[in-house]
């Protein structure tokens, strides 16, 4: 390592430490907090490496941001809004670091439930649905205590909860369930040290969506032992054809739920950074977590002041055609993986029902000389430049997760890639050395 002092003069690293002695300064140590926060996505695709000597081109099915591949595009309404907005110049400045007041009511109406209409009081407005995530587990969990986390889920759960210095316990999603909750798993979980239960439905990352009968089995078990839910449903309004998607909150009387969502997903919109909290408490059993939710709002003095001046829009009066060829088009895409992907030996698909995700499953004993989805997703990277995320990341060994919203002709080619993959990897085939020697030998 070179730089150069004010002098001009170069210095080396023992330079610099010879200086740091003579003057008395030691190497600044960083907060506790910051070192412990782990990614765990990061982790393990840092050593997923592009290959630079392969002349295919790159196909990623591994982004969990709609608008990387350019097919899918957001509703002009909300478009000219803004533009309008920006122009007006009424938006530029601060507002309550709880949210503007029109767009906390235009939310509050959005999501008001039967029996429950909702207030400003009931709404705070983050930066994205990971700021309301963040917000939401501060507000109910302290250090020490403990958080029920689903597992294979979304990672940031995991990387919030050991940021703030509390436990991320895993309760078991079944695949051969459409990946319903083990719900004896859940209460497995459970101790007087409990703080929350998230439930993220439809899921990220496996693209379900639960039934009625399960949600209302998992608020049994909240309401057991007096538990609030962290409900996760920013994927909500992105459902396939029979199938429905229900609030929580919308069935039980008694639980609190503080329930997150942004504009990222369904508008498409991810860099837009606004979301937000919905506090559902029929009992008035969260005034202490409502003050905690404003006092934690000022941390960042609010979010994007100009994307909330579209909210009201874009929940009241995107045209419902626009839902409607969006859910199409990732159900179509979701239909055509499925029915592709279950063909080739050596992977067991689960289909989505909904979101933007779907996992495959791997029979690992069907492969020659691939261990575990790391390693699977690291030798499809370097041999048909395909990146698929192994679902490691998400606690769900020997699965991988594809984003299926990439337009069908790049799904095709992906498709056809990973077939040959795995047919040059499954037990007694032969890899291209051992064809090329067979056919010198011949």
């Amino acid at each position: 390592m070179n730089t150069s002092n004010p002098k001009g003069q170069n210095l080396t690293s023992n330079d610099i430490g010879n200086s740091k002695q003579s003057t008395g300064w030691k190497t600044i140590k960083a907060s506790a907090c910051s070192l412990r926060l782990k990614n765990p996505i990061r982790d393990i695709v840092d050593r997923l490496k592009v290959p630079t000597d392969n002349p295919k081109p790159l196909i990623s099915l591994s982004i969990g941001d709609p608008t990387q591949y350019g097919n899918l595009a957001n509703p002009t309404n909300i478009n000219d809004a803004l533009i309008e907005n920006i122009k007006s110049r009424k938006f530029n400045g601060y507002t309550h670091s709880a949210g503007h007041p029109e767009t906390r009511k235009a939310i509050a109406r959005k999501y008001s439930i039967p029996d429950l209409e909702l207030t400003i009081d009931d709404i705070v407005v983050t930066s994205g649905c990971s700021g309301a995530l963040e917000l939401a587990i501060t507000a109910l969990a302290s250090s020490g205590q403990n958080v029920l986390l689903p597992a294979p889920g979304f990672s940031i759960y995991q990387t919030i909860c050991e940021y703030l210095g509390i436990e991320p316990r895993d309760y078991r999603l079944l695949p051969e369930r459409d990946w319903e909750a083990n719900l004896q798993d859940i209460e497995s979980q459970i101790d007087e040290n409990t703080a929350a239960i998230i439930v993220n439905n439809p899921s990220n990352p496996c693209g379900s969506v639960y039934s009625k009968e399960h949600l209302e089995a998992i608020l049994k078990i909240a309401e057991k032992h007096h538990l609030p839910i962290i409900a996760d449903e920013i994927y909500g309004e992105l459902v396939f054809e029979n199938r429905v998607f229900y609030p929580i909150a919308s069935l039980t009387k008694t639980v609190p739920v503080l329930s997150v969502g942004a504009i990222s997903k369904v508008y498409l919109t991810p860099g837009w950074r606004v979301g937000w909290i919905i506090i559902y408490d029929r009992l008035n059993l969260f005034s202490e977590v409502r003050t905690g939710l404003v006092k934690l709002s000022q941390l960042i003095l609010g979010a994007n002041t100009i994307v909330q001046s579209v909210i009201e829009e874009s929940l009241f009066h995107t045209p419902k055609s626009y839902y409607d060829e969006l859910n199409s088009t990732l159900q179509k895409n979701a239909e055509y993986l499925v029915k592709h992907l279950s063909k080739i030996p050596g992977l067991k698909v689960v289909s989505p029902g909904g979101a933007m995700y779907m996992m495959v499953g791997l029979e690992i004993e069907k492969f020659q000389d691939i261990q575990d989805d790391v390693e699977f997703a690291q030798k499809l990277l370097q041999e048909q430049m395909v990146v698929v995320l192994p679902a490691k990341i998400f606690k769900s060994p020997l699965f991988f997760r594809l984003v299926i919203c990439p337009p069908m002709e790049k799904l095709e080619d992906a498709v056809s890639r990973i077939e040959e993959f795995c047919k040059k990897h499954r037990k007694g085939a032969k890899d291209g050395s051992d064809i090329a020697k067979a056919q010198n030998d011949s």
